[in-house]
């Protein structure tokens, strides 16, 4: 470990350090007459690190930490502006308050003030050719902008989703050289689209400006205006991740004393940046390493002694262990203190075994292997000289929600990790130990791969279908902490001690593959399904009583529910909202309706299996007439039906025993066979177009009964369906 960190030690920072008073004046440019800038889509985060590099606008990360929606960094002769979101080269945005001006004073800023007054600065427009206008329109000379021919340019505006790894050098020298770089990166969406890829060290966009003293993160920040984000005025100075070292390491000499709420935003600062460093960085690494060589505090939170954000000291700690955890070679990696507590001990007699198996690659996500790695332990994978460095990936750890962002942890905040297979023989080792996984891409070529596995420990598994019940009375008592059962639709993760004496797994998977099945079976898709759901309960999730996703996360009291089938027969609200969740489309959900929509599909399974049918259940016929008496007398504000989703179920309820299941498969299937120019684009088309399917479906006119509701629709949609027959349910509105 000591000649890891020793590395990071010898490395300097690459760019001059910027004073106070000179980002004083830099944002006093910058910020010239903004006071709120656009929040195109969900912008990501920003970590700001070097000594050179500032915050310029912040945005809102959790109940009371911030992050950075813009950064500003001088590198060598030149200088960059970087956005936490690409949405800001689009023309709506730049039209959102002040938006355009402050593009407009970013991209002056980084040209420097070179020009006379009377020039126009030149500035190239990569792959953006529409803000030509734009920019022509507040006094530049823009044109398309050539990667051979930067030196045309004094300014480059380029979407960092764009960047490859060959632009990395060239647009290196240009703002070295003096140049202006205008950019800007949704980290948490480049994420998503590349899955198999790290956005730290594969997105170019990352290895540009991480020497600049910038990067985009995974996360995600909410507004801190009506508009997008408030402006105009200095971000606090805890939003710099130096600057935030340099004060907790001064808290924990005792040099100073942080208030509670600088040191809160220190620690959510610092853990940001030290999760999106790319691991050759050069700037805040060094610092990182050099405080986590001297700290020997152990983080063993648990739900009754969490960690809290003011224990600076235990952040921290966590902080640097990851970190450097992810350095080390595997032989290195020691076993965490905490991994006893969660995800669970191994016990030390457990035979550590071989196992080969077989991956249909066509499955993308995590393949399921039976197998345990045991924390700090060396586990050995071996893949065919074809499939190495072919996007396959072996994970160990099923718990994969990050709690960094929460206000406390009740487990140590990351557990769960991932390595590529670029080799016939890939070694890993976790702190924590885990459920291992091969990943695969969404898409891949490679067939049906044999997968070697060595030094892992055996854990409860059952698969429906192909796990013999004699032999599940035996693997029932594998080692392993953790267990996994699995059928076609779902595979569901629990605690080992929940299947110790599961007696009929067939039936309880049955049952779980009707649920998803059902669900499958409403939205149109039961042919379509490529892997099955994952659920997977954890000691602390990162949103929610239950979250959607892949996997679903669910906390510690479900693992009883989860296994015993009587107990999803008398039905499970939650489990069932949230894999609806992963059923739900877009285009039939319309602002306000995300956690509304999901539950058709809780309420079909009710309906289906636990024969509890939509008027007789959790939102009856009878409440539906509550729901809406007292909605009418609050004056049936459509901004309160969004926030209330047991009423805005209660029209849905409506549809469905007027016209059963039937109407919503086919509206459903519509949607699916519909071009993709014909279906909604804006909220507004979302409602009309939900309003205009369902009513030509059932051929009734439902525009009455969406106005009933308040629901805001347009006259054009009105009128398209104008020549139905005007439906309303029986008795509805009801007489006060």
């Amino acid at each position: 470990m000591q000649a890891v960190l020793a590395v990071f030690l010898t490395a300097g920072a690459v760019a001059a350090s910027a004073q106070p008073d000179t980002v004083r004046q830099e944002l006093a440019q910058l910020l010239d007459g903004v006071r709120e800038i656009a929040a195109p889509g969900v912008p990501g985060n920003l970590v700001v690190f070097g000594d050179a590099a500032f915050p310029v606008v912040a945005g809102r990360s959790g109940r009371n930490a911030r992050g950075v929606v813009v950064g500003a960094a001088r590198f060598g002769r030149g200088r960059v502006v970087a956005f936490s979101h690409n949405g800001y080269f689009g023309k709506q945005p730049l039209a959102v308050g002040d938006t355009g001006r402050f593009m407009a004073n970013a991209a002056r800023w980084a040209a420097g003030g070179r020009p006379s007054a009377a020039a126009k600065l030149r500035v190239g427009i990569y792959r953006h050719g529409d803000l030509t206008e734009f920019f022509e329109q507040n006094g530049f000379k823009a044109a398309d902008a050539d990667m051979r021919r930067l030196s045309a340019i004094q300014v480059l505006v380029a979407d960092a989703h764009s960047f490859s790894e060959k632009d990395i050098e060239p647009l290196t020298r240009f703002v070295q050289g003096g140049g202006g770089l205008v950019t800007g990166c949704c980290g948490w969406g480049w994420a998503q689209l590349n899955p198999a890829k790290d956005l730290r060290s594969d997105f170019a966009g990352n290895r540009l400006l991480a020497p600049m003293g910038m990067a985009w993160g995974g996360a995600t920040l909410e507004r801190t205006g009506p508009r997008g984000f408030a402006a105009g005025v200095t971000p606090a100075p805890m939003l710099h991740a130096g600057r935030a070292l340099d004060a907790a390491m001064a808290q924990m000499a005792g040099r100073v004393a942080l208030s509670a709420d600088d040191m809160g935003q220190a620690s959510a600062t610092i853990t940001a940046a030290a999760r999106a460093l790319p691991p050759d960085d050069k700037l805040l690494s060094p610092k990182l390493s050099e405080l986590a060589r001297s700290d020997k505090t152990q983080v063993m939170p648990t739900p009754k002694t969490p960690i809290k954000k003011s224990d600076l000291g235990a952040r921290l700690a966590a902080t640097f262990q990851t970190m450097t955890a992810k350095l080390l070679p595997p032989e290195q990696v020691k076993a965490h203190p905490s991994a006893r507590i969660f995800p669970g001990g191994v016990p030390a007699d457990a035979p550590r075994i071989q196992r080969k198996l077989v991956v249909d690659t066509q499955a993308p996500g995590w393949h399921s292997t039976g197998l345990y790695a045991p924390p700090g332990e060396v586990v050995t994978v071996q893949v065919p000289d074809a499939a190495a460095a072919k996007g396959l990936w072996v994970r160990i750890g099923a718990h994969s929600d990050s709690l960094w962002d929460l206000d406390e942890w009740r487990r140590f905040p990351e557990i769960s990790m991932r390595v590529r297979l670029d080799k016939v023989l890939t070694r890993v080792a976790s702190m924590f130990g885990g459920l291992i996984y091969i990943e695969t891409p969404d898409k891949s070529d490679l067939g049906d791969v044999a997968v070697e596995i060595h030094g892992a420990i055996a854990a409860p598994y059952y698969v429906l279908g192909k796990t013999p019940a004699t032999d599940w009375l035996r693997l029932r008592e594998a080692p392993a902490p953790w267990a996994e059962l699995a059928c076609a639709r779902v595979i569901v993760t629990v605690p080992s001690e929940f299947v110790r004496k599961l007696e009929d797994p067939e039936a309880l998977m049955k049952t779980w593959n009707q649920i998803v099945e059902l669900q499958d079976e409403l939205a149109g898709t039961i042919a379509e399904r490529r892997r099955p759901e994952r659920i997977v309960c954890d000691q602390q999730i990162s949103a929610g009583y239950m979250h959607a996703g892949y996997p679903i996360m669910a906390w510690m009291d479900q693992p009883k529910n989860f296994t015993s089938r009587q107990a999803l027969l008398q039905g499970n609200w939650g489990i069932f909202h949230e894999l609806g969740h992963n059923h739900q489309s877009p285009y039939w959900t319309f602002e306000g309706a995300t956690e509304v929509t999901c539950n058709l599909f809780t309420l079909y399974v009710f309906d289906k299996l636990c024969g509890v049918p939509p008027a007789k259940g959790r939102v009856s016929l009878e409440k539906v007439a509550k729901f809406y008496e007292k909605h009418a007398a609050s004056g049936k504000s459509f901004e309160q039906w969004k926030k209330d989703p047991f009423l805005a179920l209660a029209m849905y309820v409506q549809l469905q025993d007027a016209f059963g299941w039937d109407a919503f498969k086919k509206v459903f299937a519509e949607y699916r066979a519909a071009p993709k120019d014909e279906l909604p684009k804006t909220d507004e088309e979302e409602r009309d177009q939900w309003m205009v399917r369902f009513s030509k479906v059932v051929g009734k006119n439902l525009g009455p009964f969406f106005q009933m509701w308040g629901i805001p629709v347009s006259q054009g949609a009105l009128e398209e369906i104008a020549k139905l027959a005007a439906w309303m349910p029986a008795n509805f509105p009801p007489v006060r």
